[in-house]
């Protein structure tokens, strides 16, 4: 199976509301590794110094700082299609979080579609 298919697998079993997510990824060349990491850099991989795993990628779901599923979608179907393979896995899901919102000054109406969007 692709990076990108066990990638939308992961986003299909993680429930509605998850607001970010962490996965590690390890490639099976090894010496393919800088390969990866230069392509990984689009959506900020931290290598993993001493483990079993070679790069640990956060993924947000509509706010945050971390790479938007969309763009992680497109660079592992990037690393797919320069053939390289291997596995990944999810370590973390956090859900239900909302973003902080500066509200004085908006009308009601914007503020209740917010809580209606967030489930606030």
């Amino acid at each position: 199976m692709s990076f990108a298919q066990d990638f939308q697998e992961i986003l299909n079993s993680v429930p509605s509301d998850w607001t970010d997510l962490e996965f590690d990824l390890r490639l099976d060349d090894e010496s393919r590794y800088i390969d990866g990491a230069v392509l990984l850099s689009l959506i900020n991989a931290q290598p993993y110094s001493r483990a079993d795993w070679h790069f640990r990628i956060a993924v947000a779901h509509s706010f945050g700082h971390a790479a938007a599923p969309e763009t992680v979608v497109g660079a592992l179907e990037k690393l797919d299609s320069q053939g390289l393979t291997g596995q990944i896995q999810l370590r973390e899901v956090r859900e239900g979080r909302s973003e902080v919102v500066q509200m004085w000054g908006r009308p009601e109406s914007v503020r209740e579609e917010f809580r209606i969007r967030r489930s606030i």
